[in-house]
């Protein structure tokens, strides 16, 4: 059977997940992260396609953006992900593929999983063992969000600045979100709708979604909890 063609959809809340082959790294060292930041931060600008979050990790990243078209994450990733390639290729005497295949997305419902995506990335590293505390780890947008730094990658969404009506207050509500964490069930949610690329929210958001797509956003008929589904 055919493969379902990624959940696209300009407007919403995406998350992306891209892996190198067969988990290799992808990121050797500090240059490698600048480069692909810069790639991401010159593409997004390009395509319209505005960045939330994102963690760059040793063997895969994932992002956080909202598309002003239909075209601008594919055509966005494919520049990156086409860039990148010949850069690493290039500098580590290499050839051949770098990626797992295409890369992974889905659709978020905003209000119910901007900010426990958003801490789902910030807090990678340290699931990983990489870091004790999430500020420490210097390829995320963790540090943006809480002030300590500017990133031109990222954009602010709608539901971050609803967070408090100063720099500070958004900041300390940000921070605390990250410290309370999310639950292994989000988690788990996070990770299996990004793999699988069905939608992730409440009935109502599913259901509305279904209308705007004749892709099937979720694995049974429409309308199912997603939480349900994974």
């Amino acid at each position: 059977m055919a493969r379902l063609p990624r959940l696209t959809l300009p407007g919403h809340l995406h998350h992306v997940l891209q892996r190198g082959n067969n988990r290799q790294p992808i990121f050797v060292d500090r240059e490698d992260f600048e480069t692909m930041l810069a790639l991401l931060t010159d593409n997004a600008q390009r395509y319209a396609v505005a960045v939330h979050a994102y963690v760059l990790m040793g063997n895969h990243f994932h992002l956080l953006a909202t598309p002003s078209t239909a075209s601008g994450l594919p055509q966005m990733m494919q520049a990156v992900g086409r860039s990148y390639v010949q850069y690493f290729n290039r500098r580590h005497g290499r050839t051949g593929t770098l990626w797992e295949g295409r890369y992974r997305s889905t659709v978020l419902q905003p209000e119910r999983y901007l900010l426990p995506c958003m801490v789902y990335l910030d807090l990678n590293p340290v699931r990983a063992g990489l870091v004790a505390q999430a500020a420490d780890y210097l390829w995320s947008s963790h540090a943006h969000w809480l002030g300590l730094r500017v990133d031109r990658l990222l954009t602010p969404h709608a539901l971050y600045w609803a967070l408090g009506n100063t720099p500070f207050a958004r900041e300390a509500a940000y921070a605390a979100a990250a410290q309370a964490g999310i639950s292994s069930q989000e988690e788990a949610a996070l990770t299996a709708s990004a793999l699988s690329g069905w939608a992730l929210g409440e009935v109502e958001f599913v259901a509305e979604l279904q209308k705007h797509t004749a892709r099937r956003v979720t694995r049974g008929r429409p309308g199912r909890p997603a939480l349900q589904l994974i």
